[in-house]
């Protein structure tokens, strides 16, 4: 049999676990920690934070820090979770061709699945 591994990829925090002899063991990130946060953030350079760096992005660049990004996954833009989720959030929404949820990365947009596979590409 081959290696198992299990994903958390959470709304807030995400951790990546193996099996070994039969247990379950978590897998610590570059940083050491059992647990990453579920964040990526992008610099006025155009570099892209995942985790712990991600997440102290937050207070100095709001705009380009995307947290929480997992509840948007599956959800129409003018749904009312949506609509209320904007007033929340510090970065901006778009309505995507499909009627889904974009986010708004300066000039580009970003679909929560591809924000979500960075935090996965971390862990990995």
């Amino acid at each position: 049999m081959g290696h198992v591994i299990g994903i958390d990829l959470g709304t807030t925090y995400s951790c990546i676990a193996c099996l070994e002899g039969g247990r379950p063991v978590v897998i610590p990130n570059v940083e050491g920690l059992p647990t990453t946060p579920s964040v990526v953030s992008f610099t006025g350079s155009g570099e892209r934070l995942v985790g712990t760096l991600a997440m102290r992005q937050a207070a100095t660049n709001p705009a380009n820090t995307f947290y929480a990004v997992k509840r948007l996954i599956g959800q129409k833009f003018n749904s009312p979770e949506i609509q209320e989720a904007q007033k929340r959030l510090p970065y901006k929404l778009k309505e995507a061709p499909n009627g889904d949820v974009l986010v708004v990365l300066g000039a580009k947009t970003l679909s929560p699945p591809e924000i979500s596979s960075m935090v996965l590409g971390y862990l990995t």
